[in-house]
């Protein structure tokens, strides 16, 4: 089935969003302390053959595809350090333009093997999550979706508590950097988690959890391989409603979640190539007053290959297999049992601070309705095609 592309219309309208002067991260003084600006915005459009994806209305093609962050740090010592970055984002319905505290915390290091961070925390699970807004790094114009879907972000994205980390060097066998941390898990209304739940007709009322874990990466002697693992342990506690039965309450409760990952990341000359495994033993106990608790098992696991070519100082092409499966599916039929994604990218540098990306997506099957990554059943009423092809050009600025 061909890749829709789109009018001529929608990508000349796409390059006009692309003027920019050239901009550079901004110093200023706060009581004799430097404090330094950050900042990015990404504009994008998506169009699509069949389903509608990311709550957008891909298959008319959407230009609701907005995102945006502002940062500011500044060193109190040679030892401490406070930063914070307020994030923004619209992208089909979810986030809705409604600002959030992205991540706000002090950074106390001791010695290089030895730091700690406390508050708002980014939260460093596998190979992308602590980094995934740093869009200016990456070839893609969405990262690989079965590991790190743009609906979910707001799931693992950070965590409010304390880490403790450090680089430890190990001689000729290269160096081991470590991160543990413990804390509130982040609880974003206008996210998936929330729009995926009111999909199948069990609203959230609330959400809490906690969350802790352990990220080590080796950076081995093999210039440019770096390999990691990240296990983490999460609760959650759900508050919601059946539509179905009049609205009637009902709560779960993981028993906890469970995360394994493996992931490796590799650059030598042009060429980078990475890889992620991820498990997610997600068990939930169903309490509701009208039947004895049940069990539900929610697990899924996902993992992805990428490669990608830098052909010169302006242009790199790409290409990632992502892949997704869910462990019990509530649908019979293969398509509801995973989402994969076969994508091809090409990326244009206008100068340091500006990249243009167009990136096919070759799709098949739409996961659970109880896994969301993606795909939603409000968003696609006629029903869902077992495969989607769709465009997506993605331009963004930073500074």
């Amino acid at each position: 089935m061909r890749l829709v592309i789109g009018s001529f219309t929608a990508a000349a309208a796409l390059a006009a969003l692309s003027f920019s002067p050239a901009l550079h991260a901004q110093d200023f003084k706060v009581f004799d302390r430097t404090v330094q600006a950050h900042g990015f915005l990404q504009q994008g459009y998506a169009y699509s053959n069949e389903n509608n994806f990311l709550t957008m209305d891909t298959t008319s093609g959407s230009f609701k595809m907005t995102d945006a962050g502002v940062n500011l740090s500044t060193s109190l010592s040679d030892k401490f350090r406070l930063g914070a970055q307020v994030y923004d984002r619209n992208i089909g319905i979810l986030g809705d333009y409604h600002p959030q505290l992205d991540w706000a915390y002090g950074d106390y290091k001791i010695k290089p093997w030895l730091g700690f961070r406390g508050g708002k925390v980014k939260t460093a699970l596998g190979l992308l999550n602590d980094t995934q807004d740093a869009e200016f790094l990456y070839t893609w114009a969405l990262l690989p979706q079965s590991l790190y879907p743009l609906d979910l972000r707001s799931n693992t994205i950070a965590h409010t508590g304390g880490d403790v980390y450090g680089r430890i060097r190990l001689q000729k066998a290269g160096s081991l950097s470590y991160t543990g941390y413990y804390g509130q898990r982040a609880n974003d209304t206008r996210g998936g988690e929330y729009y995926g739940a009111a999909d199948i007709g069990d609203p959230i009322a609330s959400v809490s959890g906690v969350t802790g874990g352990l990220d080590l990466r080796w950076n081995t002697p093999i210039k440019g391989l770096m390999l990691g693992g990240s296990w983490a342990d999460l609760t959650d506690t759900f508050h919601a409603h059946i539509v179905a039965y009049g609205n009637l309450p009902f709560k779960t409760q993981t028993m906890p979640e469970h995360i394994t990952d493996g992931y490796g990341d590799y650059a030598r000359g042009r060429w980078h190539f990475s890889g992620e495994y991820r498990n997610h033993e997600d068990i939930w106990k169903v309490i509701t007053p009208i039947a004895p608790p049940s069990i539900v098992n929610l697990g899924s696991k996902g993992w992805f290959l990428t490669a990608a070519y830098r052909v010169n100082n302006r242009l790199e092409v790409g290409t990632y297999n992502s892949r997704f499966y869910v462990d019990v599916p509530s649908i019979p039929g293969s398509q509801y049992n995973h989402v994969f994604d076969q994508a091809v990218t090409g990326r244009f540098d206008i100068d340091k601070w500006w990249n243009v990306k167009v990136e096919g997506h070759f799709m098949d099957g739409t996961g659970d309705p109880f896994s969301t990554h993606g795909f939603y059943l409000r968003d696609n009423l006629k029903g869902f095609k077992p495969t989607t092809n769709m465009l997506v050009m993605r331009t963004g600025f930073s500074f």
